[in-house]
C-alpha cells in the first residue's frame, strides 16, 4: 500500500472545503482501504470524517433525514425505518455481511465503487480506473455486468442495495458545498458512463454527502425488494428490483420501481411509470411495464441470460408487493 497522509477533520475543517478537495475521504472505510489494498486507489492524504456531526437520525414532519455517518447497521433496525420504509430495511440487510454493515455509512454506501473484476484487477484494461486504457469486460467474461445505459467505454455495474431501495423511494442527497447545503435528488447523483466512466456520480471535488433525506411516503403496505445473487449471502446482485405500489380499487395510483446490477447507477424510469397510473394492478401489465422498463437492453455474451431474468424479477417483485405475505 503507498504511504499517505492522515488527518481527521472536525467542523470547523469544513468552512473552506480544501482540506476535502485535497484529501480522499474516509469514512467506514469498507470499501475504500479494500481498494487501496488492491492499489486500485493510490491516495496522497485521507480525511478522515468520522468525527463530524453526521451521526443521527432525525424524524420530521418532512420524512425521515439519515446521517451520511449513521452505519448502515443502526439505519437498517432504526424503529421509524422498520415501520415506515421496510422497503430500505429489506434492502440494506440484504447487502453484505452483519461485519461490514456494523461498519459501512450511508454516505460511504452512495459513492461505494463497482465490484467489476477488471477494474480491481489492475494488470486488466480499465477505462473506470485508467481512463482511455480500454474496457476489457466488454469482450470478456462479463456476467455480472450492464445491460442499460452501456457505453463503448463500460459495462460496469453500480454495486449498491441500499442506492436501489433510495432510488425508488426518490430520496434525496444532501451535500456540503462550499459551506452552502446543496439537496439534490436521488435520480441527478450518479451518472451513466457516456466517455467518462471513470465518473462515478455528479459530486464535485470538495463535496461532502451530510445526509438522506427520506419522503414522508414510504410505501410501507405495498413493497418488496427482491435480489437475485450467486449465492444467499455476502453476494453482489445479479439482478435487484425495488417496487412500491400504491393501488385503489385494483388500480394502480402510483407505482416505483428501481433496478440493481442491471447499470452503471440505480435504473429507474419516471416516464414509464407514469404510463402505469390508472392500470389495473395484475400480472399482464406489469409484464408490459417490465418490457418499458428494460427496452434497448443489451448483452454482452456471458450476461446474455440477464434480459429474461430481469423481466422475471420485475414481475415477480411487483406481484410481491401487490399481495405481500
Amino acid at each position: 500500500m503507498k504511504p499517505f497522509q492522515y488527518t481527521r477533520l472536525s467542523t470547523q475543517d469544513l468552512a473552506s472545503g480544501t482540506t476535502l478537495r485535497d484529501s480522499t475521504i474516509l469514512a467506514g472505510g469498507t470499501n475504500l482501504i479494500d481498494l487501496m489494498k488492491y492499489g486500485v486507489e493510490k491516495p496522497d492524504r485521507l480525511a478522515d470524517i468520522g468525527k463530524l456531526p453526521y451521526a443521527q437520525i432525525e424524524e420530521s414532519d418532512e420524512g425521515l433525514l439519515l446521517g451520511a455517518l449513521v452505519t448502515n447497521a443502526d439505519t437498517a433496525y432504526h424503529s421509524a425505518v422498520k415501520k415506515t420504509y421496510p422497503l430500505l430495511h429489506k434492502a440494506i440487510l440484504s447487502a453484505a455481511s452483519a461485519q461490514l454493515r456494523n461498519r459501512a455509512t450511508n454516505g460511504g454506501n452512495l459513492l461505494q465503487r463497482t465490484r467489476c473484476y477488471y477494474f480491481y484487477d489492475t494488470a486488466m484494461p480499465c477505462n473506470k480506473r485508467e481512463p482511455g486504457s480500454g474496457c476489457a469486460a466488454i469482450n470478456g467474461f462479463n456476467r455480472i455486468h450492464a445491460i442499460l445505459g452501456t457505453s463503448a467505454s463500460c459495462i460496469a455495474t453500480h454495486p449498491s442495495d441500499m442506492c436501489v431501495a433510495l432510488a425508488a423511494l426518490e430520496a434525496e442527497v444532501h451535500v456540503l458545498r462550499k459551506g452552502a447545503t446543496l439537496v439534490i435528488p436521488f435520480d441527478q447523483l450518479h451518472r451513466l458512463p457516456g466517455d467518462h466512466p471513470e465518473k462515478d456520480h455528479n459530486l464535485e471535488p470538495g463535496d461532502l454527502i451530510t445526509h438522506i433525506q427520506l419522503p414522508t411516503e414510504g410505501f410501507s403496505d405495498h413493497f418488496e425488494y427482491l435480489k437475485i445473487r450467486d449465492r444467499e449471502s455476502y453476494a453482489f446482485a445479479l439482478i435487484s428490483v425495488a417496487a412500491c405500489l400504491k393501488v385503489s380499487e385494483g388500480k394502480i395510483e402510483d407505482i416505483r420501481v428501481a433496478l440493481g446490477g442491471v447499470a452503471h447507477k440505480p435504473w429507474k424510469l419516471k416516464k414509464v411509470e407514469k404510463e402505469m397510473i390508472g392500470k389495473v394492478a395484475s400480472t399482464d401489465n406489469f409484464q408490459f411495464f417490465a418490457e418499458r422498463l428494460i427496452q434497448g437492453a443489451q448483452s454482452f455474451g456471458t450476461n446474455d441470460f440477464k434480459i429474461l431474468l430481469v423481466k422475471r424479477a420485475i414481475v415477480r417483485a411487483l406481484n410481491s408487493a401487490l399481495n405481500p405475505s
